[in-house]
Order: C-alpha cells, then sequence, then structure tokens
C-alpha cells in the first residue's frame, strides 16, 4: 500500500503526463518502474514492476542508487517494498541479460556491475534501512534487502536464492550473508536453491522480523508516523508489530529436523565431498539432495562453493568484487543461458549444461572465475 500522508507526500519521479489521442488511438504514458516518495523525513522505495513480479532492471537500478545516495544524508529512514502482494522482488531481470549477450551494448556487461554497487550501499547506509519482504524475495531481491539493517517477512514471503539453477553462481552479496548462516545452511539454500517460506525466513536468520501480511500497510504507517524516527523508535514499532505477528506462530523451523544432516552432509570442502556425505546418509531427505544437485550444472556447484569458502573471511566489499569477477564470465557461457531458457522461456526443466559432469570442472578451470578481470575491469565502488 502507499502512504496515505497526502500532506507531506512529494512523488519525486512520477511526472503526470497527459493522455495523446490521435485519431482512434490513445497513448497511456507507462508508469515508473521505481516509484520514489518522500514523506517528510522519510523516503520509501516501491518497485512497480508487478507484473512480472517486481524483476529487478538495470532502470530500476538506475533509479534507486543516486536517491538512495541522497537520502542517506538528508532522511532519517528509507522503506523499501514490492507493488502488489505477489513479489517483493523474484530477481533480476534475466531474460533482457541473457537476449542482449554478444551484441554491443549488452546489458550484462553493466547491469551486474550497478547491481552490485547498490548492494554494497545499502550494507553501508548509515540510516535505517526497512525492506517490507512480503511475497517472492529472491536472487536479486535478496541483494535489495538482506544487507540492511531491517527484514521484514509476512506468510506470503518466500525466500531463496536460485543462482545455481540458471548456469550462474551465488552473486548480490551472497557469497557475504550465506556463509553467515548457522551451520552450513547457507551452503545447503545456495547449492539447492532451497525455498523458505513464512516465519522459516525468520528463524533461518534471513529475515530480522515478521508481520502479518494484512497488517504490512498498517506497520509502514507506524513508521512513517514516527516524529523523529530515531533508530530507537524505529526498533520499537519494528518489534510490536513482531510481536503482534499470529502466523504459525508457534510452528517449528521446518528445516529443524535436518539441520544435523544439513551440517554434516553440507561440511564438505568440495562438492565431491558433499555428493559422497549425501550418497553415505542414504536417507529419503539425502537421497532427495542429491538428485537436486545432480541436476545442476557442476561448473556452478564448483564456483558457489567457493564463493561461499571464500566469503566467510571476506568483507561485503570484497564478496562483491569476487562475485563480479565470477558473473562477468559465467553470464556469456552456455550454461546460463540455458540455464534461463529451461526454467524461465521455454520452462521445459531440461536443460542441457555444458560441461555435464563435475570430473570435467577442474580445479584450475574454477580458479579461472576468480581471477581478477583484464584490462582493469575489476568492480570499483
Amino acid at each position: 500500500m502507499l502512504s496515505c500522508h497526502l500532506r507531506s507526500l512529494r512523488l519525486s519521479t512520477v511526472v503526470v503526463r497527459p493522455l495523446l489521442l490521435h485519431a482512434r488511438t490513445m497513448y497511456v504514458a507507462p508508469e515508473p518502474v521505481v516509484i520514489m516518495q518522500e514523506v517528510e523525513d522519510k523516503g520509501v522505495i516501491t518497485l512497480n514492476r508487478p507484473r512480472v513480479l517486481n524483476a529487478l532492471n538495470y532502470e530500476m537500478v538506475q533509479f534507486i542508487h543516486p536517491r538512495l545516495k541522497e537520502w542517506e544524508s538528508t532522511k532519517r529512514l528509507v522503506i523499501i517494498k514490492g507493488m502488489g502482494e505477489k513479489a517483493f522482488c523474484a530477481g533480476g531481470d534475466v531474460r533482457a541479460i541473457v537476449e542482449t549477450v554478444g551484441k554491443p551494448d549488452a546489458v550484462g556487461e553493466y547491469f551486474f556491475r550497478d547491481e552490485y554497487i547498490l548492494n554494497y550501499l545499502i550494507g553501508t547506509l548509515r540510516i535505517p534501512y526497512i525492506a517490507l519482504i512480503d511475497g517472492i524475495t529472491m536472487g536479486g531481491g535478496a541483494g535489495l534487502s538482506v544487507h540492511g539493517q531491517y527484514r521484514v517477512a509476512t506468510e506470503r514471503t518466500i525466500f531463496a536464492m536460485p543462482e545455481v539453477n540458471i548456469g550462474l553462481a551465488a552473486d548480490v552479496g551472497g557469497s557475504y550473508f550465506l556463509p553467515r548462516l548457522e551451520g552450513r545452511l547457507g551452503t545447503y539454500l545456495a547449492l539447492t536453491g532451497h525455498r523458505l517460506k513464512g516465519r522459516d525466513v525468520l528463524k533461518a536468520g534471513v529475515a530480522t522480523h515478521v508481520c502479518d501480511g494484512a497488517r504490512i500497510g498498517e506497520l509502514e504507517e507506524a513508521l512513517l508516523d514516527l516524529q523523529f524516527a530515531c533508530p530507537e523508535d524505529v526498533a520499537a514499532v519494528l518489534q510490536k508489530f513482531h510481536e503482534e505477528a499470529t502466523f504459525s506462530k508457534d510452528a517449528p523451523f521446518s528445516l529443524q529436523p535436518v539441520l544435523p544432516k544439513i551440517q554434516s552432509c553440507f561440511s564438505g570442502a568440495t562438492v565431491e565431498e558433499i555428493f559422497r556425505n549425501l550418497e553415505k546418509d542414504g536417507s529419503e531427505w539425502a537421497l532427495k539432495q542429491l538428485e537436486i544437485l545432480k541436476g545442476m550444472p557442476p561448473s556452478s556447484l564448483k564456483v558457489t562453493c567457493q564463493v561461499l569458502k571464500r566469503g566467510a573471511h571476506f568483507t561485503l566489499q570484497e564478496c562483491l568484487t569476487m562475485e563480479y569477477r565470477t558473473v562477468k564470465r559465467m553470464y556469456k557461457e552456455h550454461n546460463f543461458s540455458e540455464g534461463v531458457r529451461s526454467v524461465l522461456m521455454d520452462r521445459d526443466n531440461n536443460p542441457q549444461w555444458k560441461p555435464k559432469t563435475l570430473e570435467e570442472v577442474t580445479s584450475e578451470r574454477v580458479d579461472e572465475y576468480f581471477a581478477p578481470l583484464p584490462n582493469e575491469e575489476d568492480l570499483e565502488f
């Protein structure tokens, strides 16, 4: 819901244009992909592509970054949310990236760079940043939320990191936050793409608070109503709605029964060792995870395993720099186009990966993904 503080609301990016009538044709100006609102000393960012589950494209990144940078010194808090109830942000607009691979103005040549720079700004912002992750929150949507101070989930929240399944590796700072989840949970989420739902997003350590979906607009209003929005008052409002949330209140963490298995099986130093651990476990759950992993691109599994291992000891900035090196190489390869085709375009879920086996992806090949980029193309903040 948009704020009803109309007296103090100023739409910063919305330009009201008259309808253009020509003969029998009526033209309606397109809506902005991001709505940036200023409500007194607060800022509100609304991702406004509900028809595509608020998938993040380059235009959106261009809108958000400069304004967020400005708000860091002029506002007391920032709220980010998605338009509609289906999704906060279902990820980056990877289809647009695939469609321009190899072309002179390939989107991937600048989208990932500026997306990661935005992720870093969110992670280092000096004012409270509250992400209302109501609905689908995946990939690029995680990058817009998890690095901020607060993440509020609802019963509609579905969180996942599906990069491996489309031929990439954990990115948008995933190499930073995933290894910092309990035990080997982050490795499990990154390699399998497992989806967390509702209160599980909190129990996993991804969300900081929960709120009933029916009250998410009320929570936003309460934050915007704060007279001075000092950090203590922001925290108190979030805690109030968190404690009053009724959905799945007494339900245990759905992964709790298998956390010991996640710890033992996914603690392997290599993908091959993880496979052996799952085979040795032999339980129905372990064999199901093995089946899932065998359907993933071997190169993505191995690169992801490495970024998580390295990222556990890196700063956010170092993680994003590392991820940029891997993604700049991987997005041009066969597996990314094939993964997007299989999952999002043809939707046949029958990808043909190259190479097909773990044995073909040597340690030397994996190391090449992490080498500094040529021509001084490494990420700069």
